[in-house]
């Protein structure tokens, strides 16, 4: 039994997909089940129960994930404590945020962290933000900046940030359309809507239409949250957007906020997962908050 084939049992543990896994891990699906058979062979047990359709774990390989995460992170930790000088620290970082973030909050967290890691590279990849946790889930990132789901797995780890306040938006100068739906009490029972097409973020849109309500119609459902802000400006329709989007877009001066119009604020935060977060350069990461 070894540290990397104990990381290979609990990450399919994880994703209960043998095809997953040893994309994720780098293997051949072949040599994935040979390491888990040599393990059940050590053990004298089965740890998973598999079929052409599914993959579950068993009673012995349920029992197997915290000694095989006790083992791993005791060993990560030794190798952390063998190599405590900063300057021996050598990987790659894969990061996951929005575009948004990625100047907003990202700076500030890689000029602590670059500082003390020089040799660090780092990977960055920007993109929905409704996305992230998923990301984070299939390891195709190492860690995420993200606003925290209103359900957070059990599996993540989550560091927050930020409160990021949330706002409804026009047009500085609404077309024909709409304007007249603006007139004095907003009419947002007929008012188009443009709001994002999931996340956090479309969770208090849809929370604030019930507080109000109203069902009205969604002229689009965006992918991220910049794009709401311009085709505000454009005149498409009303949007709800966070204000650190508002307050970096290029198009703030041509919307106007409505403030007495309340919506929940967006915790934002870094956010990885549980089973990795001893790991050497992601453990270095979480130390500086």
């Amino acid at each position: 039994m070894n540290i990397k084939n104990l990381q290979l049992f609990i990450h399919l543990s994880d994703s209960l997909s043998f095809h997953q896994t040893a994309q994720s891990m780098h293997i051949s699906p072949s040599a994935l089940s040979r390491v888990i058979q040599r393990l059940e062979q050590e053990l004298g047990q089965s740890l998973f129960r598999r079929d052409n359709r599914s993959v579950e774990l068993t009673m012995a390989g349920k029992k197997l994930i915290p000694v095989a995460s006790g083992i791993i992170s005791s060993w990560l930790s030794l190798k952390t404590e063998l190599n405590s000088d900063s300057s021996l620290l050598q990987g790659t970082l894969k990061i996951f945020c929005s575009v948004t973030a990625s100047y907003s909050h990202l700076p500030a967290i890689l000029t602590a962290f670059r500082h003390r890691y020089p040799q660090i590279e780092i990977q960055l990849l920007t993109g929905d933000s409704a996305l992230a946790i998923n990301k984070v889930l299939s390891n195709e990132v190492d860690v995420a900046i993200t606003a925290k789901p209103d359900q957070l797995s059990t599996k993540l780890t989550y560091i927050e940030l930020d409160h990021i306040p949330m706002s409804v938006i026009a047009p500085t100068i609404a077309p024909p359309t709409i304007q007249p739906l603006l007139s004095n009490e907003p009419n947002w029972q007929a008012l188009p809507f443009i709001i994002a097409e999931s996340g956090p973020a479309r969770s208090r849109a849809t929370t604030w239409f019930k507080e109000k309500k109203i069902s009205p119609p969604i002229y689009a459902q965006i992918s991220g949250h910049e794009a709401i802000v311009s085709m505000v400006a454009l005149g498409c329709g009303i949007g709800i957007a966070p204000d650190v989007v508002i307050n970096n877009s290029p198009m703030s001066d041509k919307v106007q906020r409505f403030p007495t119009e309340l919506i929940a604020p967006l915790s934002l935060g870094l956010c990885c997962k549980q089973s990795r977060h001893q790991e050497n350069i992601l453990k270095a990461l979480l130390k500086l908050f």
